[in-house]
């Protein structure tokens, strides 16, 4: 096994809580109609080019074309946003922040839009603390697509073999292996500590 000189951590599901449900419960109360509405209109595929880099207003504009009678609820998600990352795991935080302490290389990979998550930065402040970021909105790539996570180690001078990435999707995972990282899924910040021990990163 290579030596471990880099750490690269998602964000969203490892150290910030993400749930689109959270203000949706309140605008939409009805279970069975807000599912509706996450499958038909306010999808994950659609969300996610916001993440690859569609500026909010087109991607609204797209959804009102064939929904018009769902304008303010379309429109709600971007306005209720920062609701949806209601809370950090301070357990994960945690971890990041010791890596850094104790003077590991960590930098952050993730799926985001660009003006959602300078928001994220000011609401959660660690999110400052790595050596870099690279946000997908930013590039115009998204994982699990290898090309981001060749383009993150070009831009930070990582050596994939001596890479470990962090992340809750098995996809975004196997997708870091696919560059020629090491990649553990996150499920919860015990499991991660014992991953890094693992590769022989105390924590």
């Amino acid at each position: 096994m290579s030596k471990i000189n880099h750490i690269v951590f998602d964000i969203g599901k490892v150290l910030i809580h993400y749930d689109p449900h959270i203000p949706y419960s309140r605008l939409i109360p009805d279970d069975a109609e807000r599912a509706w509405f996450f499958e038909n209109v306010c999808t994950h595929d659609w969300n996610l080019e916001q993440d690859r880099g569609r500026k909010w207003a087109d991607a609204e504009a797209l959804l009102l074309e064939n929904h018009p009678d769902r304008e303010e609820h379309i429109r709600a998600f971007r306005k209720h946003w920062h609701e949806m990352v209601s809370h950090s795991y301070d357990d994960s935080v945690a971890i990041l922040k010791g890596l850094i302490d104790s003077g590991h290389d960590v930098t952050m990979l993730t799926n985001f839009a660009s003006d959602t998550f300078r928001e994220a930065q000011k609401m959660y402040p660690f999110l400052t603390l790595s050596r870099g970021v690279t946000v997908s909105g930013d590039v115009g790539l998204i994982k699990p697509d290898v090309a981001i996570y060749k383009l993150h180690a070009e831009t930070f001078g990582l050596d994939p073999e001596t890479s470990i990435f962090i992340d809750d999707s098995v996809a975004n995972v196997d997708g870091a292996k696919e560059a020629g990282w090491q990649a553990v899924h996150f499920t919860d910040a015990e499991k991660l500590k014992a991953d890094l021990e693992g590769y022989g990163i105390k924590v």
